[in-house]
């Protein structure tokens, strides 16, 4: 009789065991596919952020190409037309120029001076109107960034290391130097007694 106690009680729980395993199964099942399908949805938010990503590059990369283009259009504008400005500052002294010319066969020596005077204040004008200015150092002292010693000379009169004289006077544009202006350096004269 144990035997068979035995046995029915190991048919009963052995039937209770494979409801469960079934249970447990459906569930299974059920859990993967809705582990499934949130693996699925993932994908296609991913996918979806990888477009737009993509979109986003290939906007960023024409955009890119259209800063390229626009600078290389300004710089070309540049070489063009960068001296516009000074063309414009000197086209008065090119009349003043053109009128003394024409008149030059009546003109007496003064008025041809004065003419001359006046072109050359345009030229100054129209010069500093885009920047450049005239280095004229006379009195100052020898400074080799901004004057090119031509000679030094002994003076009584100058300073040791000032600029006496000017030879050709230099320009610079803004902060920039154009030209050195060409000059004669004082140095210590001398003695006489020697």
């Amino acid at each position: 009789m144990t035997q068979d106690g035995d046995e029915r009680l190991t048919g009963d729980t052995g039937a209770e065991d494979s409801g469960e395993e079934r249970d447990a199964a459906g569930k299974s099942d059920e859990d993967g596919e809705e582990a499934e399908a949130a693996v699925l949805a993932e994908i296609a938010a991913l996918r979806d952020q990888a477009a737009a990503n993509h979109d986003r590059y290939l906007r960023a990369v024409a955009e890119l190409e259209n800063v390229r283009r626009r600078a290389a259009r300004d710089v070309e504008n540049a070489r063009r037309y960068g001296l516009e400005r000074l063309a414009q500052a000197l086209l008065p002294v090119i009349d003043s120029l053109e009128a003394g010319l024409a008149s030059a066969d009546q003109a007496s020596a003064e008025s041809l001076l004065d003419g001359k005077k006046a072109t050359m204040r345009l030229l100054h004008s129209a010069l500093e109107q885009v920047g450049i200015r005239e280095v004229d150092p006379h009195g100052e002292p020898f400074d080799p960034a901004l004057h090119e010693a031509m000679a030094m000379a002994p003076s009584e009169d100058a300073e040791p290391g000032t600029v006496m004289e000017v030879f050709q006077k230099g320009y610079s544009i803004h902060d920039r130097l154009l030209r050195a202006a060409r000059v004669v350096v004082a140095k210590e004269p001398a003695d006489s007694g020697e």
